[in-house]
């Protein structure tokens, strides 16, 4: 899977995405501008130690993106959309595309790939959720629809042993 940040502006957001994306096994491209130099240590603060392992890319602008990925499947996640995120199916190829913080894709990328805009549901009032919980929530809708391959899936509890005496 791949995400694309179309001109983020928030450094620690970034950086979730980037943990996330790390964590999941995705990819992150990030279109220019950029609202802060990935130098920025808020951006490794919110990545921890993760952000070694992620494969990013950067694009000077949307052109630049196509041009060097012609005819990939872009989802574009907007609050316009008329499709929900889980009424879509992913492809491991797919890329989900996410807009800046204050104002989103830009219509008329959203008009141009009006068929795979989806959205997340929420409450009228609300403009939109926070941009690195809605990768996440997305993203791992995604992965689900594909069980979730090369992933871990189970864990293992540690029973805490208990002596005579701590009780």
């Amino acid at each position: 899977m791949h995400i694309i940040l179309h001109q983020p502006e928030i450094p620690a957001n970034t950086g979730n995405i980037g943990r996330t994306c790390v964590a999941a096994g995705a990819d992150l491209h990030l279109i220019e501008p950029l609202g802060f130099r990935l130098t920025e240590k808020e951006i490794r603060r919110a990545g921890m130690d993760y952000w070694e392992h992620l494969n990013v890319t950067r694009y000077m602008n949307f052109e630049e993106f196509n041009s060097m990925h012609p005819g990939v499947r872009i989802w574009m996640a907007t609050t316009k959309a008329k499709q929900v995120y889980t009424e879509v199916s992913y492809g491991e190829d797919d890329f989900i595309m996410f807009g800046k913080e204050s104002g989103g894709i830009p219509e008329e990328l959203l008009l141009e790939y009006e068929a795979t805009c989806i959205r997340i549901p929420m409450l009228s009032e609300i403009r939109s959720l926070n941009l690195s919980n809605s990768v996440a929530i997305v993203l791992y809708e995604a992965l689900r629809q594909q069980n979730f391959a090369r992933m871990q899936r189970e864990g293992a509890l540690h029973r805490l042993q208990w002596s005579s005496e701590s009780q």
